[in-house]
């Protein structure tokens, strides 16, 4: 893997994980208690501090999805906050680095109209241009200083649904178009009917390069 991705951070997952097999699995519940743990969810703390040592020994930084919180967070971990907001306050409140990529903005598989016989199947939820658009990557709750913390965000566009890279791109554009401008602009100086009224420009670049946009 370190290989394959020579860039400084390396993605190890961590969400999702459930524990049910883990209560009912000797062997973990034996680990556990060798480790004077308390439960599943500080065993798998243990487990991506083992992580977090093995890639910073090797000039790496960990990143992982908001349950790597769960248990307690590794040292040098950074948080990408999918399950809203809050794991990555919490994280940045402690000194970590945070992507900000909340599935109530930034999820791209979701259906972009509540009429979804009008759209190609998707996994569910709704999450219009708008929506996008609205998105505050730095929460209020933060200080200046725990601000420093929030490197950005990311939009997610998981395409177990889309059987096609057209697909893809009617999913991805133009709400993309609206994150990049969120991401990339000071918040005092976005409108959103301002940016609706110049979004026609960006689509002329999108026909030019045959992208199968949603309309």
């Amino acid at each position: 893997m370190l290989a394959l991705f020579p860039g400084p951070y390396i993605h190890i997952g961590g969400d999702e994980a459930g524990k049910a097999q883990w209560k009912a699995n000797p062997q973990i519940q034996a680990r556990i208690k060798a480790l004077g743990l308390k439960d599943e969810h500080e065993m798998q703390s243990w487990f991506i501090r083992q992580m977090d040592t093995f890639l910073t020994a090797r000039g790496r930084r960990m990143i992982g999805w908001d349950e790597i919180l769960e248990g307690g967070l590794a040292e040098n971990a950074t948080v990408m906050s999918w399950r809203g907001m809050d794991g990555g306050i919490a994280a940045a409140k402690a000194n970590h680095d945070v992507v900000m990529a909340p599935g109530s903005h930034t999820y791209f598989d979701h259906y972009q109209s509540r009429d979804k016989t009008k759209e190609p199947l998707a996994i569910g939820g709704f999450t219009p241009i708008d929506s996008v658009y609205a998105f505050e990557p730095v929460p209020p709750q933060l200080t200046p200083d725990e601000a420093k913390h929030v490197l950005g965000a990311q939009a997610q566009l998981w395409a177990e649904y889309m059987p096609n890279a057209k697909h893809v791109e009617y999913m991805a554009y133009p709400r993309m178009v609206a994150l990049s401008e969120v991401l990339w602009s000071a918040k005092a100086r976005r409108d959103f009917t301002d940016f609706t009224g110049r979004l026609p420009t960006h689509l002329a670049r999108l026909d030019a390069l045959d992208v199968n946009y949603r309309k």
